[in-house]
């Protein structure tokens, strides 16, 4: 999708109908700025966008029912509709498209609410000739840009770090995967999977009886197995829900005065409970991987010492010498000469004790292996002594870890207790409640754990289901090709299952890793972001050696909010060039319409930023005030604005302070006073 205008009509403080805006696109200067200060209707623009495409507002846009502009409904006369609407163009895939959102209020209406919104759609074709498509505007806009994935795109910078909260990594998640097209996977994937049970019916009614009883065993289990992952995904969200209700919970209690020392010291507490479980998990995945690959060096201790001895009986037996071999003996005695230059004649003295050694010699190949394997098991015996030492390395660490968790839970017992038995029934409740929470969470937590045992012992016998159906008899030509289609189905999910593991695997691991550098050219701080398998977006530091978790700053989950948006685009557009994914129709080319970006930054990180968006978003519109496009801003973006609009507020203040913004040598006004007693805003395009 590439922006190419926006145009308004009595939406919000716009009055009238407002000059085109053109959005700026290209590969060097692909930036449009829009200047204006605060309630002068940058966040009003931002939703027009949002308000056409999806009819959906951001967090900071305040009192939606308001969309059409005060003056226009006074104005208006009594009987006759006042119209708003918002029309915004763009490009995809070489076609033209305009969007027009429209609603209409009356001036008598009690509550001057806007009717219901009317949302059309025309085309370009490849003649230029403008029509109306026969799909619904709402599909062709979603099949563009889904609606699911718009907040990554037209975002309120001020409260983009909301992101990184751990209750929208569903949301992330969900995002990602539509970014990959593993929803069409998913989608196929299920389709696949009604195929099969079509197959397996088929079969069962042309089958035999032992067929017809396999068959019906193993749809029961199918079927067991559906109800358990029904069960599972209820678990996953009331845990979700639960730890949410949880963090409520203890943010009450932190507010309490008497007790908010001590449930900052359980938070605390928790996090590096926390902390050492993950590195009590790490370090018991290292040993299992010690055990798996040098535990056999122990248990080749005796072997090795065997083996030794009978080396050295056949050096003690003259067996095996080193140095001369049988082949350099015969050699000699071809030769005729000895190394000392004496004559071997046969029959001479000479020829008979150099012959003679033969007896004493080994073959120089045999030799040559018994050394190297004699080397081998030295090495094999240090081995051993290492794994040892590994081994008790990590079991040590085990221990201090197992001790200093429970040392941990032992010091958070005691101040549940205390906060238990608290003569304050406003904080005994709510340590009640927490108690009840927990006890909660470990239920659902052994439950879930128990079905996912189920699970795997069930698809066990499932897998010794198939194996005893694919050996059933199958005398009939369509029995025979209903079997091979079924086993071409399951191979079909099988393997699509595995290309969508992978794939949200592999760009996992690639966009943790683009986050990580462009945060690190943004920020100044030493933290990592992570982003877990569940695609929880934290920030760690490891300092210590040990990852811990950060609590970080307002700014800095800012600047790994932007950095998230930035890797997704940047790494996406990637993958569409190089691995041809064509999941998502022309998933190389995004916008990103920002507002206040530069907030909550200090300067450093603002000029930081004005250099990377710019280059990893294909099209980028930003919203600033005067302070946010102050000097660093400035100068790492002048050079690729496109187009620049400054908002002309028109305040109803009386003897209200003008202010003015100078660009290009040319001073803009930001703020005048209005004539009409009305609060609106005008466009003004700036020339540079």
């Amino acid at each position: 999708m590439k922006l190419t205008s926006i145009k308004l009509c009595n939406f919000r403080s716009f009055y009238g109908q407002t000059p085109e805006i053109t959005i700026a696109s290209g590969n060097i200067k692909n930036t449009t700025i829009i200047h204006g200060n605060n309630g002068a209707g940058k966040t009003s623009l931002l939703n027009a966008f949002t308000w056409v495409l999806y009819e959906k507002f951001t967090a900071a846009f305040a009192v939606t029912e308001q969309l059409v502009n005060k003056r226009a409904i006074s104005e208006a006369e009594d009987e006759k509709p006042v119209e708003c609407w918002v029309e915004v163009g763009w490009e995809h895939e070489g076609t033209h498209y305009r969007a027009k959102r429209t609603c209409r209020v009356h001036k008598s209406s009690p509550s001057s609410e806007p009717t219901k919104t009317l949302l059309t759609i025309q085309f370009a074709n490849d003649e230029g000739k403008w029509g109306f498509p026969i799909e619904p505007a709402e599909e062709i806009i979603n099949n563009i840009l889904p609606s699911s994935l718009h907040q990554y795109f037209f975002f309120d910078g001020e409260r983009i770090e909301e992101i990184v909260r751990s209750d929208k990594k569903a949301e992330i998640a969900e995002a990602t995967e539509t970014f990959l097209g593993v929803k069409v996977i998913d989608a196929a994937i299920r389709h696949l999977k009604e195929a099969k049970k079509t197959l397996d019916h088929e079969l069962a009614t042309m089958g035999d009886t032992e067929t017809q009883k396999l068959l019906h065993t193993q749809n029961k289990l199918e079927t067991k197995i559906e109800v358990i992952y029904k069960r599972q995904g209820e678990i996953k969200k009331e845990l979700e829900y639960q730890h949410n209700f949880k963090k409520d919970i203890s943010h009450k209690l932190i507010e309490l005065t008497a007790v908010r020392e001590l449930q900052e010291r359980r938070e605390n507490l928790e996090s590096q409970k926390r902390t050492l479980q993950e590195e009590l998990k790490k370090t018991k995945k290292a040993l299992k991987k010690l055990i798996s690959k040098q535990a056999y060096t122990v248990l080749l201790s005796n072997t090795n010492q065997n083996f030794q001895e009978i080396i050295s009986s056949l050096k003690q037996r003259g067996e095996l010498n080193s140095g001369i071999s049988k082949e350099f003996i015969h050699d000699l005695i071809a030769s005729g000469r000895c190394i000392c230059g004496a004559d071997l004649k046969p029959g001479g003295n000479g020829h008979f004790h150099v012959k003679s050694l033969l007896k004493k010699t080994g073959s120089s190949s045999v030799e040559q292996i018994a050394m190297r394997m004699e080397a081998q098991t030295d090495i094999i015996n240090q081995q051993a002594d290492l794994f040892w030492e590994n081994s008790d390395r990590e079991q040590t660490r085990l221990s201090q870890l197992r001790e200093s968790i429970s040392e941990i839970e032992n010091e958070l017992n005691k101040i549940q207790e205390t906060l238990r038995k608290d003569p304050n029934e406003d904080i005994s409740g709510l340590q009640k409640r927490l108690d009840e929470i927990e006890s909660k969470i470990d239920e659902l937590n052994r439950e879930q754990g128990a079905n996912q045992q189920e699970v795997s012992h069930i698809q066990s016998e499932i897998n010794v289901l198939n194996k005893q159906i694919a050996k059933q008899k199958q005398n009939e030509d369509k029995q025979v090709l209903s079997q091979r289609r079924i086993v071409a189905t399951q191979d079909a999910i099988e393997r699509l299952i595995e290309v969508k593991n992978r794939q949200e695997k592999q760009f996992r691991l690639q966009l943790e890793k683009r986050v990580q550098e462009i945060f690190s050219e943004i920020s100044v701080t030493p933290y990592i972001p992570k982003i877990t398998e569940k695609y929880e977006l934290t920030l760690v530091e490891n300092t210590t050696g040990i990852e811990a978790q950060v609590a970080a700053s307002t700014g800095e989950n800012q600047i790994l909010s932007l950095s998230f948006i930035a890797s997704i685009i940047d790494k996406v557009r990637e993958w569409s060039e190089k691995k041809k994914i064509m999941m998502v129709p022309d998933s190389s080319t995004f916008p990103i319409v920002m507002d206040s970006p530069f907030g909550s930054l200090d300067a450093n990180s603002r000029r930081h930023i004005a250099q990377t968006i710019p280059k990893l978003a294909n099209q980028l519109v930003v919203l600033v005030t005067k302070t946010q496009w102050r000097v660093e801003v400035e100068e790492e973006i002048v050079e690729r604005i496109g187009k620049e609009y400054v908002l002309v507020y028109y305040s109803s203040k009386p003897n209200c302070e003008q202010d003015f913004l100078e660009l290009g040598g040319e001073r803009y006004p930001l703020v005048r006073q209005s004539v009409n007693g009305f609060e609106y805003t005008e466009i003004v395009e700036v020339e540079r």
